[in-house]
């Protein structure tokens, strides 16, 4: 058994469009809030917030801003785990101190468990259903199909999606029949599995060596032709020279 992600594009109508960009808009706004409640809390009363504390405020924190009560409290929930996280690799050193996030690169939220959505397809195609939202319409078509686990909705480069993880048993082609193992060297040309052996031709070598010889044949040329000639000149000719 093994865990994959596949990615389907969402066609929402404008009116269900509408509505998830505003559920990302507060998404983003509970992360902001969690992040400056652990900054608050540690620069003013030099304490830490675990992400248990900030879990145990999400009842009261949505009695007080009752449009979070649609979104779901697994959905809520992982947006403030992200923070944790975020802070988690902080203290690691392993990146920076956590930021306030703008409603418009925040990407989307996702929900961790099986509470809150249902993907109503076999791995191609199918629609979405989300709870307090509808159905929406999604393409795309995944290798393999199990059992979903998780869902993201990403918003990106103008476009929605549904990133699915799920469980399910990976599906090999089979490629041992009629297949060899090549291997490309220098002392050889190709080595196969199978124990045959294509010498290596050597092509720039025996280029080489013709080059030389035309080389020296054509140095050989103008070496004759550079030298001085050595005929004699009969005193007749030098006599009509001088005239």
């Amino acid at each position: 058994m093994a865990t994959k992600r596949v990615t389907f594009r969402l066609y929402p109508t404008q009116t269900q469009a509408n509505k998830m960009h505003y559920w990302r808009k507060l998404h983003c706004a509970l992360y902001n809030a969690c992040v400056e409640h652990q900054k608050t809390s540690y620069k003013r009363f030099n304490k830490s917030v675990s992400y248990f504390d900030q879990q145990n405020c999400l009842p009261e924190f949505k009695e007080f801003w009752t449009d979070y009560k649609e979104l779901g409290s697994h959905a809520l929930q992982d947006t403030v785990k992200r923070v944790n996280l975020a802070f988690q690799r902080f203290f690691k050193l392993k990146s920076g101190y956590p930021k306030f996030k703008k409603s418009r690169r925040y990407k989307g939220w996702t929900y961790p468990c099986q509470s809150g959505w249902k993907a109503l397809t076999n791995g191609k195609n199918g629609s979405l259903k989300i709870s307090n939202l509808g159905t929406i319409k999604m393409r795309g078509q995944a290798r393999d199909w199990g059992k979903p686990k998780t869902c993201t909705i990403l918003f990106k480069q103008g476009k929605w999606y549904a990133s699915i993880t799920v469980d399910c048993i990976p599906s090999r082609y089979q490629t041992d029949v009629g297949a060899i193992g090549l291997d490309f060297g220098t002392h050889h040309a190709i080595a196969d599995s199978n124990g045959n052996v294509v010498e290596n031709p050597r092509f720039v070598k025996v280029a080489q060596g013709k080059i030389n010889i035309r080389s020296l044949s054509d140095r050989n040329t103008e070496l004759i032709f550079s030298q001085p000639s050595t005929q004699k000149i009969s005193p007749l000719a030098q006599a009509k020279r001088g005239n």
